[in-house]
């Protein structure tokens, strides 16, 4: 007889990207961020992350490559998905078992970036200025992945600016007469799907 509930079961569920992965129901391991595992199936049949890690320079040396940049890059993506704002979560994150099987590599048997490791990556290795040319570009560089398995038959552009107020002395900033405040004014190429296309300080 069938499930009163309307429920079967069917064993666990295995992904594409690590056939290791399982997916089922144990209440002792948890993590509340599962839904993060079906967008790296996604992102490594599409190789979004490996694709950006490819374009960043490594100014890393000596022991300070634990983990690998699409790995680091990969934290940092995924983890503003799931709504962590910032890398305060870190160090819980590193020890999440979805965390640990989206960075890959050396996290899946030990812990993923700490707190401190991706504070260096996004101030101090992302911040170089061949890797801001590198990430400003790389939008687009992604919408041609998407666009090279389905090809659109229009795209429409639209270029619009930004405004963001700044406070002090900060670089890049400058008085801008139409908003009436000093400010960062970057320019947006958006296509009809609002996707960014690339964008320039």
């Amino acid at each position: 007889m069938a499930d009163p509930t309307g429920e079967a079961d069917r064993g666990a569920l295995r992904l594409d990207f690590d056939r290791r992965v399982m997916l089922q129901f144990r209440g002792s391991a948890i993590t509340s961020d599962a839904g993060l595992l079906p967008y790296r199936e996604l992102d490594d049949a599409m190789g979004l992350t490996d694709t950006g890690a490819d374009t960043l320079a490594d100014a890393r040396t000596g022991k300070n490559g634990r983990h690998r940049l699409g790995g680091l890059l990969r934290q940092s993506v995924f983890g503003r998905l799931a709504g962590y704002e910032d890398v305060n979560d870190a160090d819980r994150l590193c020890r999440d078992p979805a965390m640990r099987w989206v960075v890959g590599d050396r996290a899946i048997t030990g812990p993923a970036a700490s707190a401190s490791q991706m504070g260096r990556f996004e101030t101090a290795w992302l911040t170089r200025p061949q890797n801001l040319a590198a990430l400003i570009d790389l939008p687009g560089r992604w919408i041609d992945k998407v666009h090279a398995r389905r090809p659109p038959k229009i795209i429409v552009l639209d270029m619009d600016s930004s405004e963001s107020p700044t406070y002090g002395e900060q670089e890049g900033s400058a008085y801008n007469g139409h908003f009436g405040c000093t400010c960062c004014h970057p320019l947006f190429v958006f296509n009809q799907f609002g996707d960014v296309a690339t964008g320039a300080a």
